[in-house]
C-alpha cells in the first residue's frame, strides 16, 4: 500500500508546471533510506524518500515520504517561502498509523494581525468550509502549537481509508492550488523592519517544528539518532544552516 504516492504524483507535476523550479540540494544519505522492522510474519520493509525543489519566491519545497506497509504511511510536504516574502508556509502532514489517519493541511501564517489574515487566510476559508462536513475537526492539539496555525487549519482524523484517497486528496489539491495562487500574486518585501520580522517569524516556526517534530521517535527507531537529528536539522528544517 502506498497511500500518499498519488498526492506526490499530483503535487510535483503541478509545481513543475506553475513555478520556475530548480533542484534543492538533498544532503547525502537522505534521498533514500531503508530499514526492516518487526520479526517473522510482522517483518516489514520501511522506505523513506525525500524530494526537494526551490523557486525564485520559495526557498525550499520539500517532501518526506515514509512507506511502511499497512501499518505506516506518512507524507510530510512543506513549502518555505524565501525570507524576503511574507507568504505563509504550506504544510501538509498526512499520517496513517495502526490507530488511524491524522491529517493536517494549512497555510501556516507568519503573523496574526487582521491585515495578514485578510490577505492570506480569508481567501482559503471557503476551501476550509467546503470540507468541514466530510472532514470534521480532529480534536485537541497542543496549546503551544496554536500560534503556528491559521483559521483555515484543516485538522481531521478520518476513519475510512477511502476518505483519505478521495476527500483528503481533493482538499490537498485545493489547498496546494490556492497556495500557488498566493505565490503568483506575492511581491517581495523591501522594508527592513518587515524583513527582520519575517526572518524572526520563520525562525520561530522552524525552531518549533524541529524541536517538536512528531516523526522524531519514528525515525529514531528506524535509523538511529545521528541520522534522525541530521535529517531534521540538515534537511527538513534547515533554515538556520543557511543563514
Amino acid at each position: 500500500m502506498t497511500l500518499y504516492q498519488p498526492f506526490l504524483d499530483y503535487a510535483i507535476p503541478l509545481i513543475t508546471e506553475r513555478l520556475d523550479l530548480a533542484p534543492y540540494p538533498i544532503p547525502a544519505g537522505f534521498e533514500h533510506k531503508e530499514c526492516i522492522t518487526g520479526k517473522g510474519k510482522k517483518e516489514q520493509l520501511v522506505v523513506t524518500t525525500s524530494h526537494a525543489f526551490k523557486s525564485s519566491k520559495l526557498r525550499q519545497i520539500r517532501a518526506a515520504h515514509v512507506q511502511g506497509g499497512d501499518a505506516l504511511q506518512v507524507l510530510n510536504f512543506v513549502i518555505f517561502p524565501q525570507i524576503n516574502y511574507d507568504l505563509p508556509f504550506f504544510g501538509a502532514d498526512l499520517v496513517t498509523l495502526p490507530g488511524g489517519h491524522l491529517i493536517a493541511l494549512d497555510m501556516q501564517p507568519l503573523f496574526h494581525d487582521v491585515a495578514y489574515q485578510q490577505q492570506y487566510s480569508d481567501p482559503i476559508l471557503p476551501i476550509f468550509n467546503k470540507y468541514q462536513t466530510d472532514l470534521p475537526w480532529g480534536g485537541d492539539f497542543p496549546e503551544e502549537a496554536k500560534p503556528f496555525f491559521s483559521p483555515a487549519f484543516l485538522w481531521t482524523r478520518p476513519k475510512e481509508t477511502e476518505a483519505v484517497q478521495t476527500t483528503v486528496f481533493a482538499a490537498f489539491q485545493d489547498y496546494l492550488q490556492a497556495y500557488l495562487d498566493l505565490v503568483d500574486r506575492a511581491e517581495p518585501v523591501t522594508d527592513s523592519q518587515r524583513l527582520a520580522e519575517i526572518l524572526q517569524a520563520q525562525r520561530n516556526y522552524i525552531n518549533y517544528r524541529a524541536a517538536k517534530d512528531p516523526a522524531r521517535g519514528m525515525f529514531l527507531r528506524f535509523y538511529g539518532e545521528e541520522w534522525t537529528e541530521e535529517y531534521i536539522h540538515g534537511f527538513l528544517f534547515d533554515l538556520e544552516r543557511h543563514l
